[in-house]
Protein backbone atom coordinates (compact mmCIF):
# COMPACT_ATOMS: atom_id res chain seq x y z
CA UNK A 1 0.00 0.00 0.00
CA UNK A 2 2.77 2.48 0.91
CA UNK A 3 4.68 1.61 -2.41
CA UNK A 4 1.05 2.40 -4.58
CA UNK A 5 0.94 5.61 -2.64
CA UNK A 6 4.51 6.34 -3.06
CA UNK A 7 4.34 5.63 -6.96
CA UNK A 8 0.93 7.78 -7.11
CA UNK A 9 2.55 10.79 -5.44
CA UNK A 10 5.40 10.43 -8.11
CA UNK A 11 3.24 10.21 -11.17
CA UNK A 12 0.98 13.39 -9.55
CA UNK A 13 4.13 15.24 -9.08
CA UNK A 14 5.43 14.34 -12.46
CA UNK A 15 2.14 15.02 -14.58
CA UNK A 16 2.27 18.48 -12.92
CA UNK A 17 5.50 19.39 -14.08
CA UNK A 18 4.93 18.39 -17.31
CA UNK A 19 1.37 20.27 -17.55
CA UNK A 20 3.62 23.11 -15.97
CA UNK A 21 6.24 22.46 -19.04
CA UNK A 22 3.60 22.28 -21.11
CA UNK A 23 2.32 25.44 -20.05
CA UNK A 24 5.26 27.68 -20.35
CA UNK A 25 6.09 27.19 -23.74
CA UNK A 26 2.63 27.28 -24.83
CA UNK A 27 2.75 31.04 -26.03
CA UNK A 28 6.42 31.08 -26.98
CA UNK A 29 7.54 31.75 -30.38
CA UNK A 30 7.57 31.74 -33.26
CA UNK A 31 4.48 32.57 -34.06
CA UNK A 32 4.90 31.53 -38.06
CA UNK A 33 5.32 28.43 -39.73
CA UNK A 34 9.07 28.71 -39.87
CA UNK A 35 10.47 28.08 -43.30
CA UNK A 36 12.30 24.72 -43.67
CA UNK A 37 13.43 22.92 -46.47
CA UNK A 38 15.02 20.08 -44.40
CA UNK A 39 15.48 19.36 -40.30
CA UNK A 40 13.73 21.35 -38.36
CA UNK A 41 15.05 21.56 -34.84
CA UNK A 42 13.08 24.39 -33.73
CA UNK A 43 12.65 23.68 -29.70
CA UNK A 44 10.06 25.60 -27.75
CA UNK A 45 11.79 28.40 -25.15
CA UNK A 46 15.36 27.24 -25.84
CA UNK A 47 16.58 27.13 -29.57
CA UNK A 48 13.80 28.91 -31.38
CA UNK A 49 15.18 32.48 -32.86
CA UNK A 50 12.15 33.61 -33.91
CA UNK A 51 13.70 37.26 -35.24
CA UNK A 52 16.41 35.63 -37.63
CA UNK A 53 14.44 34.06 -41.05
CA UNK A 54 15.64 32.82 -43.95
CA UNK A 55 19.01 31.81 -45.45
CA UNK A 56 22.03 32.91 -43.40
CA UNK A 57 24.35 31.81 -46.32
CA UNK A 58 25.19 33.60 -48.88
CA UNK A 59 21.82 35.37 -49.10
CA UNK A 60 21.50 37.33 -52.04
CA UNK A 61 19.20 40.03 -50.24
CA UNK A 62 19.87 41.12 -46.62
CA UNK A 63 16.92 43.26 -44.96
CA UNK A 64 16.93 44.66 -41.16
CA UNK A 65 13.16 45.46 -40.71
CA UNK A 66 12.11 47.22 -37.08
CA UNK A 67 10.73 44.50 -35.17
CA UNK A 68 7.65 44.86 -34.37
CA UNK A 69 6.87 43.92 -38.21
CA UNK A 70 7.89 40.88 -37.78
CA UNK A 71 4.03 39.20 -38.21
CA UNK A 72 4.64 40.97 -42.02
CA UNK A 73 7.78 39.34 -43.38
CA UNK A 74 6.60 35.61 -44.08
CA UNK A 75 4.06 37.31 -47.12
CA UNK A 76 5.73 39.91 -47.59
CA UNK A 77 8.87 38.09 -48.97
CA UNK A 78 6.69 35.37 -50.27
CA UNK A 79 4.84 38.23 -52.44
CA UNK A 80 8.60 38.85 -52.93
CA UNK A 81 10.04 36.35 -54.49
CA UNK A 82 7.03 35.38 -56.65
CA UNK A 83 7.47 38.91 -58.33
CA UNK A 84 11.01 38.71 -58.81
CA UNK A 85 11.73 34.61 -58.69
CA UNK A 86 15.50 35.50 -59.56
CA UNK A 87 15.75 36.01 -55.63
CA UNK A 88 15.76 32.62 -53.84
CA UNK A 89 17.87 32.89 -50.99
CA UNK A 90 16.71 35.97 -48.49
CA UNK A 91 18.00 36.63 -44.84
CA UNK A 92 15.95 38.82 -42.67
CA UNK A 93 16.25 40.25 -39.09
CA UNK A 94 13.64 41.73 -37.18
CA UNK A 95 14.73 42.69 -33.71
CA UNK A 96 14.35 45.95 -31.78
CA UNK A 97 15.66 48.75 -34.29
CA UNK A 98 18.33 50.14 -31.55
CA UNK A 99 20.09 46.73 -30.97
CA UNK A 100 19.93 46.54 -35.11
CA UNK A 101 21.55 50.23 -35.65
CA UNK A 102 24.14 48.86 -33.36
CA UNK A 103 24.31 45.68 -35.11
CA UNK A 104 25.59 48.56 -38.54
CA UNK A 105 27.60 50.27 -36.26
CA UNK A 106 29.96 47.58 -34.88
CA UNK A 107 29.59 44.88 -37.67
CA UNK A 108 28.04 42.30 -36.19
CA UNK A 109 25.31 40.64 -33.75
CA UNK A 110 25.90 38.23 -31.55
CA UNK A 111 23.03 35.54 -30.25
CA UNK A 112 24.35 32.04 -28.06
CA UNK A 113 27.17 30.99 -30.08
CA UNK A 114 26.04 32.36 -33.13
CA UNK A 115 28.23 35.20 -34.89
CA UNK A 116 26.08 37.02 -37.90
CA UNK A 117 28.34 39.88 -39.61
CA UNK A 118 26.04 40.32 -42.23
CA UNK A 119 25.50 43.91 -43.49
CA UNK A 120 22.13 45.26 -44.74
CA UNK A 121 21.19 46.44 -48.22
CA UNK A 122 17.98 47.70 -46.69
CA UNK A 123 17.01 49.07 -43.32
CA UNK A 124 13.76 50.27 -41.78
CA UNK A 125 12.64 51.97 -39.25
CA UNK A 126 10.67 55.10 -37.98
CA UNK A 127 10.77 58.33 -40.22
CA UNK A 128 12.83 60.32 -37.52
CA UNK A 129 15.26 58.29 -36.66
CA UNK A 130 15.89 57.08 -40.58
CA UNK A 131 16.03 60.80 -41.44
CA UNK A 132 18.54 61.29 -38.20
CA UNK A 133 20.36 58.79 -40.06
CA UNK A 134 19.96 60.30 -43.80
CA UNK A 135 23.55 60.19 -44.25
CA UNK A 136 23.72 56.60 -44.33
CA UNK A 137 21.56 56.09 -47.24
CA UNK A 138 20.92 56.64 -51.18
CA UNK A 139 17.27 56.41 -50.88
CA UNK A 140 14.54 56.86 -48.73
CA UNK A 141 11.27 55.66 -48.98
CA UNK A 142 7.77 55.60 -46.42
CA UNK A 143 5.70 52.98 -46.74
CA UNK A 144 2.93 52.36 -43.50
CA UNK A 145 1.82 53.53 -40.76
CA UNK A 146 1.02 52.42 -37.08
CA UNK A 147 -0.77 54.16 -34.18
CA UNK A 148 -0.18 53.17 -30.36
CA UNK A 149 -2.86 50.84 -28.56
CA UNK A 150 -3.27 48.64 -25.13
CA UNK A 151 -2.48 44.82 -24.68
CA UNK A 152 -4.46 43.28 -21.57
CA UNK A 153 -5.00 39.79 -20.78
CA UNK A 154 -9.09 38.76 -21.84
CA UNK A 155 -11.73 39.99 -19.94
CA UNK A 156 -9.48 43.01 -19.32
CA UNK A 157 -9.64 42.19 -15.54
CA UNK A 158 -8.34 44.87 -14.20
CA UNK A 159 -10.39 47.27 -16.02
CA UNK A 160 -7.59 48.89 -17.77
CA UNK A 161 -10.00 52.24 -19.87
CA UNK A 162 -6.57 54.24 -21.46
CA UNK A 163 -2.61 55.28 -20.65
CA UNK A 164 -3.36 56.77 -17.14
CA UNK A 165 -4.45 53.84 -15.47
CA UNK A 166 -0.99 51.94 -16.49
CA UNK A 167 0.10 54.48 -13.92
CA UNK A 168 -1.91 52.62 -11.23
CA UNK A 169 -0.36 50.83 -8.16
CA UNK A 170 -2.36 48.03 -8.71
CA UNK A 171 -1.40 47.56 -12.79
CA UNK A 172 1.43 45.50 -13.67
CA UNK A 173 2.67 46.94 -17.02
CA UNK A 174 4.91 45.87 -19.41
CA UNK A 175 7.11 48.64 -21.41
CA UNK A 176 9.39 49.07 -24.36
CA UNK A 177 12.72 50.16 -22.91
CA UNK A 178 13.65 53.29 -24.14
CA UNK A 179 16.71 52.56 -24.70
CA UNK A 180 16.69 50.38 -27.92
CA UNK A 181 12.82 51.04 -29.00
CA UNK A 182 12.01 53.76 -30.82
CA UNK A 183 8.66 52.38 -29.45
CA UNK A 184 9.34 53.49 -26.15
CA UNK A 185 10.03 57.21 -26.78
CA UNK A 186 6.90 57.52 -28.45
CA UNK A 187 5.19 55.96 -25.56
CA UNK A 188 6.65 58.42 -23.11
CA UNK A 189 5.75 61.00 -25.28
CA UNK A 190 2.04 60.35 -24.85
CA UNK A 191 2.41 60.05 -21.42
CA UNK A 192 3.82 63.59 -21.62
CA UNK A 193 0.98 64.16 -23.88
CA UNK A 194 -2.03 62.82 -21.48
CA UNK A 195 -0.52 63.46 -17.82
CA UNK A 196 2.50 65.68 -18.12
CA UNK A 197 6.11 64.92 -17.00
CA UNK A 198 4.17 63.60 -13.93
CA UNK A 199 2.64 60.58 -15.23
CA UNK A 200 5.89 59.69 -17.49
CA UNK A 201 7.59 59.67 -14.34
CA UNK A 202 4.82 57.56 -12.35
CA UNK A 203 5.15 55.10 -14.91
CA UNK A 204 8.81 55.09 -16.28
CA UNK A 205 10.63 55.89 -12.94
CA UNK A 206 8.14 55.24 -9.63
CA UNK A 207 6.86 52.07 -11.00
CA UNK A 208 10.08 50.83 -12.40
CA UNK A 209 11.55 51.17 -8.88
CA UNK A 210 8.91 49.16 -7.02
CA UNK A 211 8.75 46.32 -10.45
CA UNK A 212 4.96 46.95 -11.43
CA UNK A 213 6.74 48.23 -14.87
CA UNK A 214 8.36 46.10 -16.36
CA UNK A 215 11.31 47.40 -18.89
CA UNK A 216 11.46 44.85 -21.94
CA UNK A 217 14.77 43.66 -23.63
CA UNK A 218 12.32 42.46 -26.85
CA UNK A 219 9.71 44.27 -26.97
CA UNK A 220 7.85 43.22 -29.68
CA UNK A 221 8.28 39.36 -28.43
CA UNK A 222 7.81 40.10 -24.86
CA UNK A 223 4.70 42.34 -24.14
CA UNK A 224 2.25 39.54 -25.54
CA UNK A 225 4.24 36.81 -23.94
CA UNK A 226 4.18 38.37 -20.56
CA UNK A 227 0.70 39.08 -20.68
CA UNK A 228 0.10 35.58 -21.98
CA UNK A 229 2.07 34.09 -19.14
CA UNK A 230 -0.19 36.34 -16.78
CA UNK A 231 3.54 37.98 -15.89
CA UNK A 232 2.03 41.59 -16.94
CA UNK A 233 -1.31 42.65 -16.91
CA UNK A 234 -0.99 45.44 -19.71
CA UNK A 235 1.48 46.68 -22.17
CA UNK A 236 1.64 49.78 -24.76
CA UNK A 237 2.33 48.30 -27.48
CA UNK A 238 1.67 49.39 -31.46
CA UNK A 239 -1.64 48.37 -32.37
CA UNK A 240 -0.40 45.95 -35.32
CA UNK A 241 0.87 43.95 -32.12
CA UNK A 242 -2.06 43.18 -30.50
CA UNK A 243 -4.33 42.55 -33.78
CA UNK A 244 -1.66 40.31 -34.29
CA UNK A 245 -1.85 38.12 -31.28
CA UNK A 246 -6.03 38.26 -31.84
CA UNK A 247 -5.53 37.34 -35.22
CA UNK A 248 -3.85 34.63 -33.45
CA UNK A 249 -6.93 33.96 -31.23
CA UNK A 250 -4.48 33.88 -28.15
CA UNK A 251 -6.37 35.25 -25.09
CA UNK A 252 -5.70 39.06 -25.03
CA UNK A 253 -7.61 42.55 -25.99
CA UNK A 254 -7.31 45.73 -27.56
CA UNK A 255 -7.49 48.98 -25.48
CA UNK A 256 -7.75 51.99 -27.92
CA UNK A 257 -6.23 54.83 -27.28
CA UNK A 258 -8.42 58.34 -28.45
CA UNK A 259 -6.52 60.04 -31.43
CA UNK A 260 -5.54 63.08 -29.19
CA UNK A 261 -3.91 60.78 -26.65
CA UNK A 262 -2.39 58.44 -29.26
CA UNK A 263 1.31 58.81 -31.39
CA UNK A 264 1.85 57.54 -34.61
CA UNK A 265 5.07 56.36 -36.37
CA UNK A 266 5.56 56.28 -40.38
CA UNK A 267 7.82 53.43 -41.13
CA UNK A 268 10.52 54.22 -43.76
CA UNK A 269 12.63 52.51 -45.69
CA UNK A 270 16.70 52.91 -46.06
CA UNK A 271 18.51 51.83 -48.94
CA UNK A 272 21.93 51.39 -48.16
CA UNK A 273 24.96 53.47 -49.53
CA UNK A 274 27.04 50.92 -48.97
CA UNK A 275 24.51 47.29 -49.69
CA UNK A 276 26.77 44.91 -50.66
CA UNK A 277 23.86 43.84 -52.99
CA UNK A 278 22.47 47.17 -54.27
CA UNK A 279 20.51 45.43 -57.29
CA UNK A 280 18.53 43.64 -54.96
CA UNK A 281 18.02 46.65 -52.34
CA UNK A 282 16.29 48.77 -55.31
CA UNK A 283 14.09 45.87 -55.99
CA UNK A 284 13.20 45.35 -52.69
CA UNK A 285 12.49 49.27 -52.14
CA UNK A 286 10.75 49.33 -55.24
CA UNK A 287 8.20 46.20 -53.78
CA UNK A 288 8.11 47.93 -50.43
CA UNK A 289 5.98 50.97 -52.08
CA UNK A 290 4.21 48.60 -54.12
CA UNK A 291 0.42 48.19 -54.11
CA UNK A 292 0.60 44.38 -53.59
CA UNK A 293 3.28 45.16 -50.02
CA UNK A 294 0.56 47.84 -49.25
CA UNK A 295 -2.25 44.99 -49.02
CA UNK A 296 -0.33 43.13 -46.89
CA UNK A 297 0.89 45.20 -44.40
CA UNK A 298 -2.98 46.19 -43.70
CA UNK A 299 -3.96 42.53 -43.73
CA UNK A 300 -1.85 42.40 -40.28
CA UNK A 301 -3.27 46.13 -38.81
CA UNK A 302 -0.75 48.67 -40.87
CA UNK A 303 -1.85 51.81 -42.45
CA UNK A 304 -0.14 52.91 -45.70
CA UNK A 305 -2.16 56.05 -46.90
Amino acid sequence: MKSFLFNSTIFIVLTSLNQVFAQDYHYDPPWNKPWSDGLNFTIPGIDNIPDLYGDIVDPQLVVFFAGNQFMVVDDLLAAFKKQYPEYTRIFVETLPPGILAKQIKTGSLTIGNMRITHRPDVYTDGKQKIVELTDMFSRIEPYAKNRLAIMVQKGNPKKVKGLADLGRKDVLVSMPNPEWESVGKKIEEAYVKLGGEQLRKQIMEEKVKDKTTYLTQIHHRQTPMRILYGQSEAGPVWFSEVYYQQMLKHPVETVEIPEKENIEVIYTAGLMKNAPRPKAAKDFMDFLISEKAKVIYKNYGFTTD
